[in-house]
């Protein structure tokens, strides 16, 4: 399934190494708040000099885990 999605990206050497869905738990939804909330706290743990972290919103293919829950299969960058 394709949807838009909130999502913080580690970027190491310019290229795109992890990507996570950011999602409030409160309402469910995906949340710009929350992914900065986490691109801070990973910045403030990362020691190495060429990892960035950046909170994007686009189109993604998602897949369900078993347990109910979303994660990016890959994103669609327009």
């Amino acid at each position: 399934m394709i949807e838009t999605v909130v999502a913080l990206l580690m970027i190491v050497n310019n290229e795109i190494k992890e990507h996570r869905i950011q999602v409030d738990p409160k309402t469910g939804k995906y949340s710009m708040s929350m992914c900065l909330k986490g691109k801070r706290l990973a910045q403030r743990q990362e020691t190495g000099g060429n990892i960035q972290h950046q909170c994007i919103k686009a189109k993604a293919e998602l897949e369900l885990n078993i347990d109910g829950s979303k994660s990016i299969k890959k994103l669609i960058l327009e």
